[in-house]
């Protein structure tokens, strides 16, 4: 990242601090006088909106992936950001110019001024967002629900091209309600009358609330199944998959593609069906050029092999461990930071096997868990080799990379995001 670019990234920050103490704000007035205001850029703007627990960014990056290759100009809006804000809102997979992104903002601060609204923090880039892809003129934009659905700050377009509904898990209930069927209700709200929705497998109690909305509404439904293994077609290389009858390279790592990935391909079927046209060769050509990172990503630190993933949740967590067994590595080495808004000790359970190695350390948040009571509550978790609470990220890393154990880096998307900028500065630096 060059002086320029972090110039532009702490501007950024600066201009958005100030609506971060309003946390997480629920509804759709705000945003609605907001985007009048700016003229509905909304309604200029034809989406794809997807909604899930776990693997929505998975879905849209594979979506995007594959309008681009088919020629249409598309737009992609996804959150959290890992290094900076930019990487938020893309057009054909380039990331906005954070100057361009500045100067939204600031648009949007003069509309809220203007009608009298507070905007939180995730409110003021979305709407930023809407204003780019109108005004860049997008064929269609892929829309990554924020929180829940029904109440999102996304959720202001009334017919949408299609949705879906990736996957439904306990997460974020102290916003969306304590069972699986409430968190189902609020996905469902992206549910449009008459629009298309794909819809991944759930848990019975999320499924029968899907359905029922669905079929209220007059959604057309495709139940996806998950995707299979294949072995790759002649002169062909890496892992593939089969939906239907298309096999295709399946880039991004974990069983969990195979749900994801089918996903993203019952969305393109379904705009197919409606007339866009996305050749198979397209959909084969742009999930072999998708890229997400921070998800079951192998990358280096300080020429060191180690495994790093966003796993936050239950659902999250059982991913990553079930990726980390299948590969064997034994004895892990775990670098841990999470938010106290998260059950750190469902996660820890699900993670930590006997005889492996905890290093916990605090997340670039201020609802971070302290690292000495993480590590502790490892320590109940199961009979771990060590318990360690680290006071710095690149600390953690050292002492854990300096033994003979795989490493893994976990817990949250802002670590992540902590960690990657840390490793361009400690690459430039080498």
């Amino acid at each position: 990242m060059g002086c320029h670019d972090v110039a532009m990234t702490e501007l950024l920050d600066r201009q958005l601090a100030a609506s971060q103490p309003l946390g997480i704000v629920l509804g759709l007035e705000r945003m609605l006088a907001v985007l009048a205001a700016l003229g509905h850029p909304q309604q200029q703007v034809p989406i794809v909106h997807v909604a899930g627990t776990n693997g929505k960014g998975s879905v849209c990056a594979y979506l995007s992936s594959m309008l681009t290759t088919a020629g249409y100009r598309t737009g992609r809006y996804t959150s959290p950001h890992l290094v900076d804000w930019s990487e938020r809102v893309t057009i054909d997979d380039r990331p906005i110019d954070p100057a361009v992104l500045s100067a939204l903002l600031s648009e949007v601060v003069a509309a809220s001024e203007q009608t009298q609204q507070t905007l939180t923090q995730f409110e003021q880039v979305t709407a930023a967002a809407w204003l780019y892809f109108a005004r860049e003129r997008v064929d269609l934009a892929v829309m990554e629900v924020g929180l829940g659905g029904r109440l999102d700050a996304t959720n202001v377009v009334a017919d949408p091209l299609a949705c879906a509904i990736t996957s439904i898990g306990r997460d974020h209930w102290q916003v969306l309600g304590n069972t699986i069927g409430q968190i189902a209700t609020e996905k469902a709200g992206i549910l449009k009358a008459g629009r298309p929705v794909t819809i991944a497998p759930l848990v019975p109690e999320a499924a029968t609330v899907l359905r029922d909305r669905a079929a209220a509404l007059g959604c057309p439904v495709q139940w996806v199944e998950p995707a299979e293994w294949v072995a790759p077609p002649a002169g062909a290389s890496g892992p593939h998959a089969r939906s239907g009858n298309l096999i295709y390279p399946l880039p991004l790592a974990g069983a969990v593609q195979l749900t994801n990935s089918a996903v993203a391909i019952g969305v393109v079927r379904q705009l197919r069906a409606a007339g866009w046209a996305i050749a198979d060769s397209a959909i084969q050509a742009g999930m072999a050029a998708t890229r997400w990172p921070g998800r079951l990503q192998w990358t280096t630190w300080r020429g060191r092999s180690l495994l790093v993933d966003g796993a936050h949740n239950a659902d999250s967590a059982q991913v990553l461990r079930d990726y980390v067994a299948a590969q064997s590595l034994g004895p892990i080495a775990w670098v841990i930071g999470m938010l106290s808004t998260k059950d750190a000790a469902t996660v820890l359970q699900i993670l930590l096997r006997p005889g492996d190695r905890l290093l916990t350390v605090p997340v670039p948040d201020p609802q971070s868990i302290e690292p000495a009571a993480l590590a502790a509550l490892g320590a109940q978790t199961t009979a771990l080799d060590r318990a360690i609470a680290a006071r710095e990220l690149g600390d953690a890393l050292d002492q854990a990379l300096a033994g003979d154990r795989p490493v893994v880096l976990c817990g949250s998307l802002y670590l992540l995001g902590q960690f990657f900028r840390e490793q361009r500065l400690t690459d430039k630096a080498n």
